[in-house]
């Protein structure tokens, strides 16, 4: 995703699979690599209805990424963000924007273990290099996975409460990952799309946030504002173009530009920066505070936790119980998990946590038999969850997953301390300050979006093409 080829796509594919057989034709099969931990290679060289194609790899060809998306990603790189940062240098002010940068909790691990320092530290030094470059702000994301865990809590319940009149509300799938949410679009479609979250990602709200409420507090435009946000995966590139988060009337996207842990580390390289020459500045905090902030994480490893937090209110707020800690059941492997609530012998919830998608396959398998019987199922294309996003996890040669690295980032982020975002008063203060209550219309239309099936004509996708494993 990271370098996208406008040239070749002169046509639109009718479906993903057909592009993808073309794009195996055009290219000897050499663009295609694994996204997930799947051993095998795509067996063929010629076109025919039979060739097997490792869903792995679907995700990873741009197949499906139609030229005005390729030509939104191709924005979204190191030389825009220098190009931004140099017109801030010249004597145009009509050109000059102010620079913000949000990082995710998720990419800090990945500084860590590069700098050889504990988290904090890492920050501290992360933000002391962005600022010497002319970024004004910079904030982390935490404050808005906490927005997103708290909607998803309530949408969950009130699904919940509404099951036996609608069975399109359960399972309820997370929505925070843009890989599983473009596959379930453009592939699953109809099947799966009511049953996801309407709860917008941790990224998509801090850009609500930064655009939003941020400008109006510095009295800026939206437009005079560049948002950058630093995140361990590349298909967040691809969530920031979708067309419901952009405004047309200032012409002004909520996310500018996505740069992954690993490109802000090979600009680091590129400068010959030293990280012990490098100031160490805290971040800066949204509600304008003074002081450095305490870093801390929400529940789940190497992800925002999403299952583990819905799960513990749920049992609260439906059932009265008070849920201390969550023991997961193994079923596949250690990305495909279970937990379940009983009483009395009564399963009373039943959720799962699904990563990468050899296991979102074995999901859908079971779904499409009316074999799912979970409530709430987290679900993320990355095996063991964002920490392990290759925008961040891969290994120098190969582009094959790095596990001593993802080993050290997952111990990194698990020495962070945990705050529930229920606890969290500039949650509150938001709430009320900002989006005029929890229910309001204003907290609807910012914290919320819709996920329909793409492509229309193709709705055949509920019957998965026999050449794909």
């Amino acid at each position: 995703m990271s370098e996208v080829n406008i040239g070749r796509r002169k046509e639109k594919c009718e479906n993903c699979t057909k592009q993808c057989n073309k794009k195996q034709n055009d290219d000897s099969i050499s663009g295609l690599y694994e996204k997930d931990e799947v051993n095998g290679e795509v067996p063929g060289s010629s076109v025919t209805a039979q060739q097997q194609i490792l869903l792995s790899a679907c995700l990873s060809c741009d197949g499906c990424v139609s030229e005005e998306e390729s030509l939104k990603i191709s924005q979204q790189n190191l030389e825009e963000v220098v190009r931004v940062l140099g017109l801030n240098k010249k004597c145009d002010v009509s050109k000059h924007k102010v620079v913000v940068v949000s990082v995710s909790p998720q990419s800090l691990p990945f500084f860590a273990v590069k700098f050889g320092l504990d988290i904090p530290e890492a920050t501290r030094k992360l933000c002391g290099f962005l600022k010497s470059l002319g970024v004004q702000y910079v904030f982390d994301t935490t404050l808005a996975a906490g927005f997103s865990i708290l909607e998803s809590q309530r949408e969950f319940v009130q699904k919940f409460r509404r099951r036996h009149h609608d069975d399109q509300v359960l399972p309820m799938f997370t929505s925070s990952c843009p890989g599983w949410i473009r596959y379930a679009e453009r592939v699953l479609g109809s099947m799966v799309t009511p049953h996801i979250c309407t709860a917008r990602s941790p990224q998509q709200i801090m850009g609500c946030l930064v655009k939003d409420y941020f400008t109006k507090q510095q009295k800026l435009s939206p437009d005079k504002l560049y948002h950058i946000v630093v995140a361990p995966c590349f298909d967040k590139k691809l969530e920031a173009v979708r067309d419901e988060f952009y405004n047309s009337l200032l012409e002004s996207r909520d996310i500018d530009c996505v740069l992954t842990s690993g490109e802000v580390f090979h600009m680091m390289e590129q400068t010959k920066v030293s990280v012990a020459d490098l100031d160490s500045v805290p971040l800066d905090l949204v509600l304008g505070e003074e002081g450095d902030p305490a870093l801390a994480r929400h529940l789940g490893r190497g992800s925002e936790g999403f299952l583990e937090h819905i799960f513990k209110y749920a049992a609260n707020e439906l059932f009265g119980l008070d849920v201390k800690e969550i023991t997961y059941k193994t079923l596949r492997n250690r990305d495909f998990l279970e937990v379940c609530l009983e009483r009395d012998g009564e399963v009373l919830l039943q959720f799962a946590a699904v990563y990468g998608f050899r296991n979102i396959q074995t999901l859908v398998h079971r779904m499409r038999n009316g074999r799912v019987p979970y409530h709430l199922v987290e679900v993320l294309s990355c095996p063991g969850g964002c920490v392990s996003g290759r925008g961040q996890a891969e290994g120098e040669t190969g582009g094959r997953l790095d596990k001593a690295l993802v080993q050290q980032m997952e111990e990194a982020y698990n020495s962070l301390p945990v705050k529930l975002p229920d606890t969290n008063p500039g949650l509150h203060i938001l709430y009320q300050d900002w989006l005029e209550g929890q229910d309001s219309t204003h907290a609807n239309t910012l914290l919320h979006t819709q996920y329909t099936q793409q492509s229309p004509s193709q709705t055949h996708t509920h019957t998965q093409p026999p050449h794909i494993q």
